[in-house]
């Protein structure tokens, strides 16, 4: 999969998918930073553990770079405090500046709620977020779904970025090698 660029000085507006959303009782929000280990084991569970890694990497920048889509549950009583709000149900996560500047990913809308305009209003809220921040170009880091960044804000494949700035998974320990101390531990401190 191939690196596309966007055009940040030429994306469509973000609020016509946010209402549309709202209007179906879910919302586009920054992630909090205390709501890191839940979008990272939401992420881990949906997608994968470096999915995992790089929310929480976006969670700790400060601008907190992690985008959530939520749902928000009625609740069945009045609220006696200003504090008993309704629950939130994680939908989607996108996210921008974590393998490397500029660039957009990991992203993920949940199985079952694909297809509903979550996955083009995070993108959407990422790349207005890094347009905010004086990024005239937004890259989208190996790109899943060409046809789709195509289609939402008009991004094109950059010819020779396979497999650009990613690698192979870091292993503590060589396969088949699980528990064994390093060779230069074996025989002493």
């Amino acid at each position: 999969m191939s690196d596309m660029l966007v055009q940040l000085y030429s994306i469509p507006e973000l609020w016509p998918r946010q209402a549309a959303l709202a209007g179906r009782g879910v919302e586009i929000r920054q992630a909090l930073p205390a709501e890191r280990r839940i979008v990272a084991d939401w992420a881990s569970r949906c997608f994968s553990g470096s999915t995992a890694g790089w929310c929480e990497v976006a969670i700790e920048q400060r601008p907190v770079t992690c985008f959530i889509a939520v749902e928000k549950q009625a609740q069945a009583d009045l609220a006696t405090s200003p504090y008993d709000l309704p629950p939130e149900i994680l939908l989607g996560v996108g996210c921008y500046d974590t393998v490397a500047k500029g660039m957009f990913g990991p992203a993920g809308v949940r199985p079952d709620r694909r297809g509903q305009g979550i996955g083009s209003a995070l993108l959407l809220a990422c790349l207005h977020a890094m347009k905010a921040e004086r990024y005239a170009y937004a890259i989208v880091g190996w790109a899943g779904v060409p046809e789709f960044y195509a289609k939402t804000v008009g991004a094109v494949p950059i010819a020779g970025s396979e497999p650009g700035v990613y690698r192979g998974p870091l292993l503590a320990e060589a396969p088949g090698r699980e528990g064994s101390a390093p060779a230069h531990r074996r025989n002493g401190p």
